[in-house]
């Protein structure tokens, strides 16, 4: 006699075998208890969640022998005969195999004709799907007004892809995935019947394989126990699926919410030792903590999470001292790490290093305690400033506007470019580059950029040797583009002019090479500029660590003063 697979034996017989579609059989059941049967039907679901079974059940309720009822009997010819798949009243007919216009012209023509024995003719048509659109269009009009014997039944995967048309003239019953527990409720009927011994957590592995298929399901425990027999190991299971052992994951979560590096580091070596792949022991970890947070975020979240009861327990015990933003920070680091390891070619160094770095990561400081200590710091500091006969930086803003220039070009020291002699006032660091009645040359390059601004970035690189309205000398590098641009007689022409309209009468113009006394030399413009910078920034940093509040948020954060901006509109 030849073996019949699980999948096939335990195939739901009536409404009430059906897991975990409580919503589709209790409506279908209303409907023939009110009398209110569609002529059509549209199953929609993903694979093994019981819409075929469904189809077939509500066809023996319309066909048995003892009448309309919720619940066929089983026992009729007619009832036996549709769970066997040979009745002449009811077709099964697959549509994937079946999709073509001439396969729905029979179909069609066929209808037409009463049943032979039973009391509907009814057609199933599996993955309704993969019919064409010829082959739908000629079933609009039959399906729209079938005659009162027929009743029309389509089971699919894809609902998306079939015509509106044909959905319009149907009542969709949607299948939802079964939940975990359910599926494990139903494992643990069917074992104890065939008398196999399996544990809870072995039949949590399997129907979490099935991914939430009830067929699935039975076919992976059809596999087990064709290999374990009739007592089955929870290590055989682990290792015939090659699925990642859950308690690994316990440990691992367990590792890093200890801060043990050690074992954490040790989980790496015995999953590659086991073989598992590290990505998919990663997004394993990612689920595992993702539950985790769940559960810490949640009360009651057994109903959210597709896990045992007995996992659900183990789970609450590591979650309930951890806080929640350490998990999410955990499960931040593991997405990333899952990320970097599809383009790696080392995914057990980029496992190690997140797992080193979570068990290593430090607990977060909230916000308000922050705050706290930065408003007690100011308070201790915040006295002797007040106490002080005249801080700098409170008494600057009602002073007159001459006045700070002065006091801060006072407080650097003196810069380097004081050394020309054309040079007769320095300029402020707030202000560059300086006016034209102390600096000629500025002011030359100045009345230049307003006219040739190109030729103004020219002599933003020169050294000015010598600045008066009978000599203008310019000193370069010797070979710089600038010079060679300067010395066209086109450019040479437009400076002459320019520099005639600036000094009152046309000087002489005259370029020298710097090779041997460019150090002696006064600097350009950009030295100038670049210099002025760096004395503003640095007194700004100055008066930056004088204040109370910066030393105050240096001592709370332990840090340091990178950079300084000057603040618009501010002193």
């Amino acid at each position: 006699m030849s073996y019949l697979v699980l999948a096939r034996k335990w195939r739901p017989q009536t409404f009430s075998d059906l897991i975990g579609q409580e919503h589709v059989s209790r409506t279908l059941q209303n409907a023939i208890d009110s009398g209110r049967v569609a002529h059509a039907f549209l199953f929609t679901g993903a694979r093994g969640v019981g819409k075929t079974s469904s189809a077939r059940i509500l066809a023996k309720a319309l066909n048995c022998e003892q009448g309309l009822s919720t619940e066929p009997c089983n026992t009729c010819p007619s009832c036996t005969e549709i769970t066997d798949g040979n009745s002449v009243d009811v077709f099964e007919i697959d549509g994937a195999s079946n999709t073509g216009v001439d396969d729905i012209r029979e179909l069609r023509d066929n209808v037409k004709y009463l049943p032979s024995r039973s009391r509907y003719k009814i057609f199933i048509i599996d993955e309704v799907h993969m019919l064409t659109n010829n082959a739908f269009n000629a079933l609009l009009k039959t399906l729209e007004e079938p005659p009162a014997h027929v009743k029309f039944i389509f089971a699919t995967t894809e609902p998306h892809k079939v015509p509106i048309t044909i959905l319009s003239r149907c009542q969709r019953f949607d299948f939802k995935r079964i939940p975990l527990q359910k599926i494990v409720d139903r494992l643990r009927f069917i074992v104890d019947r065939e008398q196999v011994s399996i544990s809870d957590d072995s039949l949590a592995v399997v129907a979490r394989k099935g991914d939430g298929s009830m067929r699935d399901s039975l076919s992976t425990l059809d596999q087990v126990l064709a290999f374990c027999g009739q007592t089955v190991a929870d290590e055989d299971v682990a290792g015939l699926l090659g699925v990642v052992d859950r308690r690994l994951l316990l440990e691992a979560s367990g590792a890093v919410f200890a801060k043990d590096s050690r074992a954490a580091l040790e989980i790496v070596k015995r999953v590659d030792s086991f073989g598992y792949n590290m990505r998919q022991f990663c997004q394993e970890l990612i689920d595992h903590f993702r539950n985790i947070t769940i559960l810490r975020a949640v009360a009651d979240a057994a109903d959210i999470l597709d896990l045992s009861e007995g996992e659900v327990a183990e789970l609450k015990d590591q979650a309930s001292a951890v806080p929640p933003a350490d998990l999410q920070r955990h499960l931040s680091i593991l997405l990333k790490a899952e990320g970097e390891m599809a383009h790696s070619t080392f995914p057990r160094l980029v496992l190690e290093m997140a797992l080193l770095k979570m068990a290593a990561l430090s607990p977060i400081i909230p916000v308000n305690e922050l705050l706290e200590r930065l408003k007690a710091l100011e308070g201790r500091g915040s006295a002797p400033t007040v106490a002080s006969p005249a801080p700098t930086w409170e008494k600057s803003p009602p002073r007159p506007e001459a006045a700070p220039r002065q006091t801060d070009r006072g407080a650097p020291p003196p810069p380097p470019r004081q050394k020309p002699a054309t040079g007769d006032a320095p300029a402020s660091p707030d202000n560059a580059p300086p006016p034209a009645t102390g600096d000629p040359w500025a002011g030359f390059v100045a009345a230049v950029r307003g006219k040739k601004p190109f030729l103004a970035s020219f002599l933003e690189y020169g050294r000015p040797l010598v600045v008066s309205a009978e000599l203008l000398e310019i000193g370069y590098p010797p070979g710089s583009f600038q010079l060679s641009r300067l010395q066209d007689a086109d450019a040479l022409a437009e400076l002459k002019g320019l520099a005639k309209l600036f000094f009152r009468r046309e000087p002489v113009i005259r370029f020298k090479s710097l090779r041997d006394e460019g150090s002696e030399a006064p600097p350009t413009l950009l030295e100038k500029k670049s210099l002025e910078e760096t004395i503003r920034t640095q007194h700004l940093k100055e008066k930056a660590l004088g204040h109370p509040l910066v030393n105050a948020a240096l001592e709370v954060f332990g840090g340091v003063v990178d950079g300084v901006a000057k603040i618009e509109g501010k002193p």
